[in-house]
């Protein structure tokens, strides 16, 4: 069913993540299984808009979200428009489908008083290795708003301890440059001392467990859970939410959204301004307390 090639494809033309190649390799596996066992296809050709219908239909009947359904159908119509462009098919059934409206949810994020309490409260002097790895993961992850899978990618030979700044591998394979804070780029010179006896030689990569191995990005969302459940009540405790609080207090404090945007990696400026609303609910709360007639 070509989903190889088109994987293949993803990874060394597009330059996705393997995250993401995954998500959209096992979204074409589950559409593809749909169809073969529902209606015994087997042949690409033969597909069309009401068999996808009728997938999003059973995704719906077991309560799948839309953001989710939508995923999917974001990825049937990269998949088909990769067949288009090889001259695999000559039309495309995804044409006639139209994408269901995502609710709109504003990004959680932690408040300034909590993140500013949680980082003052811990210290990088006195702890072993393994709890100064883990400070700065959430340090960085709050400092920089980088995602998860740059943080993991970060190489000691990206940062520039003499010009402040982080070298940045982001989506689509675009490079990013990040101002870092003098007292963070203490504790990176710190922690790479501590990281070279203990990696050894054994790879480049800046984060690094007791044992020398690179973070995996389960252990960084475990770290992150776990500082966060010290300092909020909020359900979600992801270190998504710590770029979201990244990009919500530097609003808060009057930042350029342009300039958030570029810091953030964002392709274009729609992806930024959901922020903006977290910023607007600042204000309203601010207006209430302080205007006469509230």
């Amino acid at each position: 069913m070509y989903i190889s090639d088109f994987t293949s494809y993803l990874s060394s033309e597009k330059r996705y993540s393997i995250h993401t190649v995954q998500a959209y390799k096992r979204d074409l596996e589950q559409f593809f299984f749909y169809i073969q066992s529902s209606y015994e296809i087997t042949d690409i050709h033969v597909v069309t808009h009401t068999h996808i219908r009728s997938w999003l239909a059973k995704l719906k009947e077991n309560d799948n979200e839309n953001r989710s359904i939508n995923r999917k159908i974001s990825t049937l119509k990269s998949f088909y428009k990769y067949l288009l462009r090889n001259e695999i098919v000559s039309s495309s059934p995804m044409s006639k489908i139209i994408s269901p409206k995502n609710a709109k949810r504003l990004p959680v994020f932690v408040h300034e008083k909590n993140m500013q309490d949680l980082l003052e409260s811990r210290s990088s002097e006195g702890i072993d290795f393994k709890a100064h790895t883990d400070l700065l993961i959430v340090e960085m992850l709050y400092q920089t708003g980088i995602r998860r899978a740059e943080l993991l990618n970060i190489k000691c030979s990206d940062i520039d301890i003499y010009n402040n700044s982080l070298k940045v591998l982001g989506k689509g394979n675009k490079e990013r440059i990040l101002p870092l804070l003098k007292e963070l780029i203490e504790q990176l010179k710190t922690y790479i001392l501590l990281r070279d006896e203990v990696v050894k030689n054994q790879h480049a990569l800046l984060f690094a467990l007791s044992n020398g191995k690179p973070v995996y990005a389960k252990y960084v969302h475990k770290v992150v859970k776990d500082y966060l459940s010290t300092t909020t009540t909020i359900s979600k405790k992801s270190p998504h939410v710590l770029r979201h609080t990244f990009a919500t207090h530097l609003l808060n404090q009057g930042a350029d959204l342009n300039a958030v945007k570029e810091l953030l990696g964002h392709a274009n400026l729609n992806a930024t301004q959901i922020y903006t609303h977290n910023t607007i609910d600042k204000l309203k709360e601010i207006h209430k307390k302080a205007h006469p007639k509230a």
